[in-house]
């Protein structure tokens, strides 16, 4: 059985945390380690083979640094080229994982969510594995601990065996009142948006149901180019799928779906409120992330990441400090914080893309101040990578060395540079900055010109396949 991790996600109802660019999957919420991580871990634990990785072309090195920092592989990072919801997604990693002749099982699972009971975890698993072997389509629904609206939901069916139910009907995420009959009912389970079956059983379903979107998976999989570690879909033929979900692509239509019951201590952290539900929490019920100091507050969520935060005679709040943006919210209406993203895009502020801190995959560079015509820069490089040898058109740049040894190219020369010492970098020079050592090497930037956005970069060449 081969694991499908879906890391497509934006993550933007845990916003200012989760960004575009480094969406929640990424970030570690629930322990010391990232969602993602969590994932690929408790695939360990259950013994299965190494995931198909399909993710955002933007988030390819986030995820393989990811894997890299817990000692784990990939058998294949798929690199989606547009965002097509999880059908096209999933008929991808069935196509590839038929690629040697061989007709695997695939359990998809989503990078972003808690599983506290990986026994449990394991059992429902067994029980996925032995029914999708016989052809069924396995869906794993989650034993429901209250009337969550937040949710769609799975109506039970006829008993197959233990645990194991024909799916009777999907529904739709309830209002309260719904959702509170369905829980007396004892019928309904949440739909957790894990599978289980055969890839061809998949593309069985879809040949039947989407014969369009398989037909556009293939080709984009038959025309796939490798690149570096990644394998990239062709963007052409992807960007021709629908933009459809696997539940209303096949799980709704198909004669061969059961659903699994799952109590694991199960979330996917959609919301702040469910962080706050699965984080440990102090007397007062409050969750702390930092410096945090509380009195006569209670049931709060608050992270700071780089200072006090002091909080007094409040409760149900969520307050989370980043260092471009606070936000303070109700603890009641986080599902709102939609809204305030949707201002975001339509203003076209950079606050919904990124941090200050920008990842990239020789490291990662923090913002320290920006004017008119100046920017600083704090510049980190992990040891043997190297920025693109690169020029601009409307800056000049000036980099001292703070910590470790550069390596610098500027226009014919090729030069080292230790601690405390500088070198300025004119509007048009060719230059590219590499970091020889065994620790990180980290530069102030001082960038000036009329004109310093991100995009005034001409790569001419890259060890990471942008130039």
């Amino acid at each position: 059985m081969i694991p499908v991790i879906l890391s497509g996600g934006s993550g933007s109802r845990l916003w200012p945390l989760s960004r575009k660019l480094y969406p929640k999957q990424f970030i570690a919420l629930h322990t010391d380690k990232t969602l993602f991580q969590e994932t690929a871990l408790r695939l360990k634990k259950l013994r299965l083979d190494d995931p198909i990785v399909v993710c955002n072309e933007e988030h390819r090195f986030i995820v393989a640094e990811n894997m890299q920092n817990i000692g784990h592989k990939a058998r294949n990072i798929v690199l989606e080229p547009a965002g097509r919801n999880t059908a096209p997604a999933i008929a991808a990693a069935a196509i590839i994982a038929m690629k040697d002749g061989d007709d695997p099982l695939l359990m998809i699972l989503s990078a972003d969510h808690v599983i506290e009971d990986v026994n449990a975890f394991a059992a429902s698993t067994k029980t996925a594995e032995e029914l999708a072997a016989k052809g069924h389509m396995v869906t794993f629904g989650i034993k429901p601990s209250h009337a969550h609206t937040g949710y769609g939901y799975i109506e039970m069916g006829e008993s197959i065996c233990n645990n194991a139910h024909e799916i009777s009907e999907f529904k739709e995420k309830p209002d309260k009142a719904t959702a509170e009959e369905f829980i007396k009912s004892g019928k309904y389970l949440w739909n957790s948006g894990m599978f289980c079956f055969k890839a061809s059983s998949y593309l069985a379903e879809l040949e039947k149901y989407q014969p369009e979107l398989l037909k556009y998976a293939r080709a984009s999989v038959e025309a796939a180019k490798n690149d570096l570690d990644f394998n990239r879909l062709d963007k052409g033929s992807f960007e021709q799928c629908p933009d459809i979900a696997i539940d209303y692509a096949v799980m709704e239509h198909t004669d061969s779906g059961v659903v699994v019951g799952l109590d694991a201590s199960w979330s996917d952290i959609g919301s702040w409120d469910s962080v706050w539900e699965v984080s440990a929490k102090d007397d007062n019920s409050n969750v702390c992330k930092g410096d945090i100091i509380t009195n006569g507050s209670k049931n709060n969520y608050i992270y700071s990441k780089d200072r006090l935060i002091s909080v007094l005679n409040v409760s149900d709040l969520v307050i989370i400090d980043t260092q471009d943006a606070l936000l303070v919210a109700d603890k009641n209406s986080v599902q709102d914080i939609k809204l305030i993203v949707n201002k975001l895009k339509q203003d076209k502020r950079s606050e919904i893309l990124h941090h200050k801190t920008v990842y990239r995959p020789w490291g990662h560079y923090t913002s320290i101040s920006q004017g008119e015509r100046h920017q600083a820069k704090r510049i980190c490089v992990k040891p043997n990578a190297k920025l693109s040898l690169q020029k601009h058109l409307h800056r000049s740049e000036h980099w001292v060395v703070v910590r470790g040894t550069a390596k610098v190219t500027k226009g014919e020369e090729t030069f080292l540079l230790s601690e405390n010492e500088s070198v300025y970098l004119p509007i048009g020079v060719v230059h590219a900055l590499e970091n020889p050592g065994k620790i990180d090497l980290e530069i102030i930037e001082v960038q000036t010109g009329s004109y310093l956005g991100e995009d005034d970069i001409i790569r001419l060449e890259d060890l990471y396949g942008r130039a």
